[in-house]
């Protein structure tokens, strides 16, 4: 009675829709005009990913900075190593692009050689002074400019590691953009507009390479990379499923109705993510070609299994009728799965994952809709397919494949499982060595420009990947006592002492370079006060550079002065390395600052993200068992079988222990894109088991439950679809690797290794575990139809 309902209800849909489809036509038109007005809220994004939901402590702990002292993301550094810069015509193309970027309204501060400012002892007025470094009028002599590079490296300790290597000779600037404009649009136009053809010119006028970083810039020319690629990767997955998708059908109107439902289902993804006002991200940039190559399978299925019917019994109307009433549910099924493997991602109480896995499942289940709808109205109105059009069916690949997976399954099912286990031993002793890797560089296109000058900036000057120490003293203007100053000392000298870090900077620095100044500049006095000079050294210190837009210090102390901050620069480390780092930071910390007296936190954007990437790691388990439990619920709902769903899921848990198992032999590591690859291709891979599932039980209820000739009945019809389908995902997720996105390769790579790994479970281990599963009914069906033939003999 169940059963009769249920093909009732299917059955009236198609009529539904074979009888309204002019409104439906317009219906589908008017909300794709609607969705492609939205464009018009789409917008890159001008920050990073973080991977940490909201209330974790390290994201609370990093707002508590940022609310303390603002966006600490905002250096922008300019850089070179070359001999013959000292030189008075490449002094002056330098002064022209420092003087030019000082005087955009997006920089608050640049410091830099050309305006450098030096600390003199003014005795008069008992004060320090900032008073020019270089003589600009001097600058055209040779002679001046070498005693001035002679003086930087060698009498001004206060800038080494900020400005300059004094062992390689390397030399840079900085540049604080404006902390209200560096995560706006104002960002973009100033780093291409202006910052970008200004060193373009001096390189040209000097043929000084110079090499440019900071999570500004890195940002920007890594947000165009991202936007240039959606259109390869629209056109390339558009290409890739329309070519193969010909190759297989042989019809120029079933892969042209193909392509016209996929780029509806591209301008339904982006209204979407219009509609929510969500930026574009490195996730949700890829929204559109997965809706491609997702959407082409419902295209697979439905096209197929109406050329089987028309191949059948050439009736038109049955044929249309049918693919809605009979693949209808088993692809609702399909898409349900793969949008609950995206779904699972809205768990991780990240707004980055929330908003992919929420604009993915919607767009899965739309373009399903839009397939089942348009597929059957357009076939309508078209003639009958001739035979060219369902030659495909009867393909001498397609039916000697087919033969050699009855045969296995039919009489090697032990050797399919001998396979299936030593793929699994291989699958563990693999994934044993998995690495996890929390680079936030990592995820940027090795191929860029920046991406070379990043090394250059963590050869010369240990990173660009800002770590933040702020320091609460409990105490208005306890930053300046001297107990906390060297206390702060005595870390920065952990902190240098760490090769994975650069040389801080705080007020600890200007303090030093002010007991320098006291003795006329002399680099040995380059330390901190004793007790008998610190009282008037640091009277100088406080008026040195007093309501100065230069004062570089101002930012190290907050205008209490009971906050202060040391800011460090790390290299590109993973994870398990950074994790020493903070442990040993920590340590230190616990050991000179009482907690009764202190409080310290180490934060900064990289570490953050670092932390995400752990966060992820951890809840990965947890997304892909709620993603598996859903799906084997709703398999449950349909097929009303534990042994059939346990079939179907361990059928597909392989694909996924077989790539963790990859991961690990090729050291590929644990990141926030390679995370993604599990829940995405469980939710895809479970698809082919769906449709055989569906089919599977069709055939037992026609046969009267004869269980081996519903399982190859099964696998003859739905064999060539997961053909198709597996060959189609395969190859269209494998177009991701044109990315210069390392994280995006690495995700159209797995995921296709996955899917071909899926195929070879969903064609061989499922019938095999159905028959296996079955084994009674299967030899009481034997002997039944042995006596059937003795008595005929007889």
């Amino acid at each position: 009675m169940k059963n009769a309902i249920h093909v009732g209800f299917w059955e009236k849909v198609a009529r539904i829709i074979l009888k309204n489809r002019i409104t439906i036509l317009i219906l589908v038109a008017a909300l794709t005009i609607f969705l492609g007005f939205q464009w018009k809220n789409l917008a890159m994004t001008y920050t990073e990913a973080n991977l940490l939901p909201k209330n974790h402590i390290a994201n609370k702990d990093y707002q508590k900075f940022l609310d303390r002292f603002g966006e600490e993301g905002n250096l922008i550094v300019i850089g070179f190593q070359d001999k013959k810069f000292f030189t008075p015509k490449n002094y002056a193309a330098w002064n022209e692009l420092m003087t030019g970027l000082k005087k955009a309204k997006e920089v608050d501060l640049v410091v830099s050689l050309n305006d450098l400012k030096k600390l003199e002892k003014d005795t008069v007025n008992q004060k320090f002074v900032l008073s020019p470094f270089i003589d600009q009028s001097k600058t055209v002599d040779p002679a001046y400019l070498k005693t001035v590079q002679h003086d930087l490296f060698n009498n001004l300790p206060f800038y080494e590691g900020l400005l300059f290597n004094k062992e390689s000779g390397s030399v840079r600037s900085a540049i604080y953009m404006n902390k209200a404009l560096v995560n706006t649009a104002e960002r973009k136009t100033f780093i291409l507009e202006n910052l970008v053809p200004k060193i373009d010119k001096f390189e040209k006028t000097t043929g000084i390479d110079l090499k440019v970083s900071g999570m500004p810039y890195i940002r920007t020319i890594n947000a165009a990379d991202m936007k240039g690629e959606i259109g390869l990767f629209i056109g390339a997955a558009l290409f890739t499923v329309s070519l193969i998708f010909f190759f297989f059908f042989r019809s120029f109107r079933a892969t042209f109705i193909s392509i016209c439902i996929l780029i509806v289902g591209v301008i339904w993804s982006f209204g979407t993510l219009g509609l929510f006002h969500y930026k574009i991200t490195i996730l949700t940039a890829i929204i559109p070609p997965l809706i491609i190559v997702i959407g082409i399978t419902n295209c697979i299925f439905l096209i197929n299994k109406y050329q089987q019917e028309i191949k059948l019994h050439n009736n038109q109307a049955k044929a249309l009728q049918r693919i809605i009433s009979k693949i209808g549910v088993s692809t609702l099924m399909t898409n349900l799965t793969t949008a609950i493997g995206f779904a699972t991602f809205m768990i991780t109480g990240n707004d980055l994952l929330f908003e992919f896995g929420l604009v993915t499942s919607i767009n899965v289940i739309s373009v399903y809709l839009l397939t089942l709808l348009i597929v059957p109205i357009v076939y309508s109105f078209m003639p009958l397919p001739k035979e060219k059009h369902l030659y495909h069916l009867t393909k001498t690949y397609i039916s000697t494949l087919l033969d050699f997976v009855e045969n296995v399954v039919r009489n090697k099912r032990k050797v399919i499982y001998t396979i299936y286990g030593l793929l699994l031993v291989f699958s563990v002793i693999g994934l044993s060595q998995m690495k996890v890797s929390g680079s936030l560089i990592g995820e940027m296109p090795k191929s860029a420009s920046f991406f070379k000058d990043i090394l250059f900036y963590e050869k010369e000057f240990n990173g660009v990947m800002p770590l933040e120490i702020m320091i609460d003293t409990k105490h208005k203007k306890g930053v300046m006592k001297a107990s906390t100053i060297r206390k702060m000392d005595e870390l920065q000298n952990t902190i240098e002492e760490m090769p994975e870090l650069a040389k801080p900077v705080s007020i600890v620095n200007l303090v030093k370079y002010s007991k320098q100044a006291f003795y006329n500049g002399n680099p040995e006095y380059y330390q901190l006060p004793t007790s008998q000079e610190q009282t008037f050294i640091l009277g100088y210190a406080k008026n040195a550079t007093k309501n100065s837009k230069e004062n570089l210090m101002k930012a190290y102390v907050d205008s209490t002065g009971q906050y202060a901050r040391i800011t460090t620069f790390m290299k590109d480390i993973g994870t398990d390395e950074m994790a020493k780092v903070e442990k040993k930071l920590h340590s230190k910390i616990d050991e000179i600052f009482p907690k009764d007296r202190y409080e310290v936190t180490v934060t900064g954007k990289a570490l953050v993200f670092q932390k995400g990437t752990s966060y992820l790691v951890d809840n990965l388990i947890e997304s892909l068992i709620f993603a598996i439990l859903v799906i084997a619920i709703l398999m449950l709902y349909l097929f009303r079988s534990f042994k059939m769903v346990f079939a179907s899921v361990i059928t597909n848990v392989l694909p996924l222990c077989i790539t963790s198992g990859l991961m690990g032999y090729f050291g590929i590591p644990l990141k926030p894109s390679t995370i993604l690859v599990f829940s995405i291709a469980f939710g895809i891979s479970v698809d082919n088991a769906i449709q055989f599932m569906a089919k599977y039980k069709h055939d037992l209820i026609q046969s009267n439950g004869k269980v081996k000739k519903s399982v190859f009945s099964a696998l003859r019809e739905t064999g060539i679809s997961t053909f198709y389908t597996s060959v189609v995902l395969i190859l269209g997720f494998a177009t991701f690797t044109l990315s210069s996105f390392s994280g995006t390769i690495a995700l159209g790579g797995l995921i296709s290794c996955t899917l071909a790994f899926a195929m070879f479970a969903n064609l061989l281990v499922l019938p095999a575990l159905v028959l296996t599963f079955e084994k009674k009914k299967a030899k009481k069906e034997d002997l039944e139809g042995l006596e059937e033939n003795t008595n005929f003999t007889n």
